[in-house]
């Protein structure tokens, strides 16, 4: 693939903790714990990862369903959402800074201080401090307020661009609207009030995902499921959008329903040049319809390449692991085929090296120490 230079979303450290529990029982779930990535124009980008690693919640994130705890998101290049975590702890951080500042010197001022000269110079010190504090503490809350007020975005125009498919293709529709009033939702959000301009972009929608018409009067429980899954698509189309978050929109459908929505979502990216976001653990239509993958494992991103170099060349251990228990449809392959490749997350040692996203090629990131990332270099290179 060639690599496209203007980013539609871009992900920066982001972070979404969930807190459970109370007193000494509580506990706090890193469900997508700092990651990073760009989204280029017209691309599908692909999130892949076991149930549980944190793809939906990285989805919902960016989407803002979840305030994210910390990290920034920016899209079209306007920061649309951020959390103030690291911004609290650098607030509490500047005041124990000045608090052990301010000890030192009283310890190295102790029985100093009955003369006037010694006193005068320990008070400016102390001011220079608590000033510093001031300043610090000054500054953190400034760029909260900032964020707090890029997260109040109410620009429609912008925010409509972004939207969702939801993996449930019952649970995401109302049983008690109609079609029309389904899609026809977020028109009037945007404050559409023209029956017949929402009637004619209703019934114009329904088209282009393989509907009639009149389905727009039916309610979701008269349709199949994969008829259900057209109508999410349809409601995040209708609002004509840049980039579509698709969260697994095929997982609860039958694998010839799967083929129409995937080639439906494919018809939709050429004729309207729409990026998607295609969340999903099937490997195999993840190979078919991305063009670049990104791998996560309990909230970490591991692995990050163009759909072929992933595929072929995969460098992350887990990602290893993932691609070797993809099934085949030949069974006279799945029979000869090498033993399916077990994980296991002790088998690095990150308790001095920490490890980081580095890219090993270009294109290429893993997620790696520095000892990790020579032996990778030295696989790539041959020697």
């Amino acid at each position: 693939m060639t690599e496209q230079k203007n980013v539609v979303l871009s992900v920066r450290h982001l972070k979404q903790y969930f807190k459970t529990g109370v007193g000494k029982s509580k506990l706090v779930i890193k469900a997508v714990d700092d990651v990073s990535f760009d989204v280029y124009k017209g691309e599908v980008f692909s999130l892949v990862g076991e149930s549980g690693c944190g793809k939906t919640t990285t989805g919902r994130s960016i989407i803002r369903l979840y305030e994210p705890t910390d990290g920034e998101v920016y899209f079209q290049g306007v920061r649309v959402g951020s959390g103030t975590m690291t911004l609290t702890e650098g607030i509490k951080n500047a005041k124990k800074e000045a608090a052990k500042l301010s000890n030192e010197l009283k310890v190295k001022y102790e029985g100093k201080l009955e003369n006037p000269s010694e006193k005068q110079v320990y008070e400016n010190e102390i001011k220079k401090i608590v000033e510093a504090k001031l300043a610090k503490i000054q500054s953190f809350r400034e760029e909260m307020r900032a964020r707090r007020q890029d997260n109040r975005v109410n620009n429609y125009e912008l925010m409509k661009k972004m939207q969702m498919i939801f993996q449930d293709p019952i649970a995401s529709l109302n049983p008690r609207m109609t079609v029309k009033e389904i899609i026809a939702e977020g028109l009037r959000i945007g404050g559409e009030r023209n029956s017949d301009v929402i009637i004619e972009k209703v019934n114009k929608v329904l088209e282009t995902v393989g509907l009639l018409p009149e389905h727009a009067s039916r309610y979701p429980h008269e349709f199949s499921g994969g008829q259900r899954q057209r109508i999410g698509i349809a409601r995040a189309l209708v609002v004509n959008p840049d980039f579509i978050i698709a969260d697994e929109p095929i997982s609860a459908l039958d694998v010839s329903i799967r083929a129409q929505v995937i080639n439906l979502l494919n018809d939709l990216r050429n004729e309207f040049g729409i990026t998607i976001m295609f969340i999903a653990h099937d490997l195999s239509v993840v190979k078919y319809f991305s063009d670049r993958v990104a791998v996560m494992y309990y909230g970490k991103m591991v692995e990050l390449a163009p759909k072929d170099e992933l595929f072929a060349n995969p460098k992350h251990p887990y990602t290893i692991s993932l691609l070797s228990s993809v099934p085949h449809p030949d069974p006279r392959f799945e029979k000869t085929k090498a033993k399916r490749i077990k994980y296991n997350p002790s088998m690095h040692d990150y308790s001095v090296d920490k490890p980081s996203l580095q890219e090993v090629k270009p294109g290429h990131f893993v997620y790696c120490n520095s000892q990790e990332f020579t032996r990778i270099q030295k696989e790539l290179s041959g020697s």
